[in-house]
């Protein structure tokens, strides 16, 4: 067995960081008539915090779990069913077809900037298309988490480094009520990619990469890629037995694997091509099925102009409206062809070599 390693973590808070950080939250003088109410709450989180009450409701897991008798969260296994459900309608061939349409952008008109983003015109667009072919649009708008009350999507803790067993199928990190991490946006989000037969992303380039909110969801969605659906063989988060497991062999099975893909990446200035393959490669290294040339695009919009008119440079762009459509088409004949048995995942079969 390989050495844990440990000293990384920082002292815990004392009484009097944590009632700080507790109230900044009620910084607002009209909470002032419930100052009383307010820090007999303060109290309480004191305690779950000390406790590390995670998941205070828990229950056995029972019958189909390693260990039946370990007390797993309610809130988990109530998204475990949820995925199961998901997935069963993904398989169900009577059931429409559905295609998730992530709009990767930061900023709607409800945030600060006051205005939409680029990318929700082109999702807009997208959507229109699988409308018309008569499939399920589900637009997924990360800008939610820069301008609705309560929704975010909390970091991943990287606890596949530790053991790929440890990272588990969905992710048990959150909600952490210890912590107060409660607000967790993710679980939902495993539900409408489990249920999509093809996922079409639309994102704008910050600094060469993916903005905040969609690289928050990429990373969570490494439970997607190897994640451990029984957290009773490692019995929580206990890196020794999630270690021991790995070490003996772990077959690292892509839960998301045979879903057909699409990709729009848009910037002003530089860096679209490397974020927009950064983007397919990770699709496909989590066993996505690539919908053709025509829906792997990257393009520049308004390229060095000013900021201020970046919409009507979009307006007048119509190559590139018509090229977001064609992604969308590509994606609906690659969903059609799939689901009649017409395509499938060419490396399926594949014995590779290196397992991770």
């Amino acid at each position: 067995m390989t050495k844990i390693r440990t000293g990384q973590a920082p002292a815990p808070l004392t009484r009097e960081q944590f009632q700080e950080r507790f109230n900044v939250r009620f910084f607002d003088p009209a909470f002032d008539a419930e100052r009383d109410a307010i820090a007999r709450l303060e109290v309480i989180a004191w305690d779950a915090l000390q406790e590390g009450r995670k998941a205070p409701m828990t229950r056995p897991a029972g019958t189909g779990f390693a260990d039946p008798t370990y007390e797993l969260s309610l809130q988990w296994l109530d998204t475990r069913a949820r995925l199961q459900a998901a997935q069963k309608l993904w398989g169900d061939s009577a059931a429409p077809s559905r295609v998730l349409l992530v709009c990767g952008s930061a900023r709607n008109d409800g945030t600060c900037p006051g205005e939409v983003s680029k990318t929700w015109r082109l999702t807009e667009l997208a959507r229109r298309v699988v409308e018309d072919a008569g499939m399920q649009a589900d637009v997924l708008d990360l800008s939610l988490v820069t301008s609705e009350y309560g929704r975010n999507i909390h970091p991943c803790k990287g606890c596949v480094s530790s053991a790929m067993p440890l990272c588990h199928w969905p992710c048990s990190c959150y909600p952490n009520h210890a912590l107060n991490q409660a607000d967790d946006w993710m679980a939902e989000i495993y539900e409408r990619w489990v249920a999509a037969h093809a996922v079409i992303i639309l994102a704008p380039t910050y600094w060469y990469q993916s903005p905040s909110p969609l690289k928050l969801m990429i990373d969570r969605l490494v439970c997607a890629d190897g994640g451990n659906p029984d957290p009773t063989t490692t019995h929580g988060k206990r890196v020794a037995e999630a270690k021991a497991i790995e070490e003996k062999g772990w077959d690292y099975p892509k839960h998301l694997s045979g879903r057909a893909y699409g990709v729009v990446v848009h910037g002003d200035v530089a860096g679209v091509e490397v974020h927009r393959r950064n983007l397919t490669d990770w699709l496909e290294w989590m066993g996505l099925i690539d919908a053709g040339a025509a829906a792997k695009l990257d393009r520049y919009i308004g390229y060095y102009e000013p900021y201020y008119n970046s919409h009507d440079a979009l307006d007048e762009d119509q190559a590139v409206q018509a090229e977001a459509c064609n992604v969308a088409r590509s994606v609906v004949q690659a969903v059609t062809a799939l689901r009649a048995g017409r395509l499938s995942q060419p490396d399926k079969q594949i014995k590779w070599p290196r397992s991770k």
